[in-house]
């Protein structure tokens, strides 16, 4: 029972270590000071002089 609660806590931390900075990360592009941004590049992409129907 205890080695299976070792492990669980292994890798629970082992996702935190891993997946924490990405996260970090996403939750500083997402914030809403940083979404104008995200909207104008989203709005060049969209449209862009590209023709989607070639």
């Amino acid at each position: 029972m205890f080695l299976l609660l070792f492990f669980v806590l292994l890798i629970q931390f082992f996702t935190y270590w891993i997946f924490e900075p990405l996260a970090s990360f996403l939750e500083y592009v997402l914030e809403i000071r940083l979404s104008p941004i995200i909207a104008l590049i989203g709005l060049l992409f969209l449209f862009s002089s590209k023709n989607i129907e070639k």
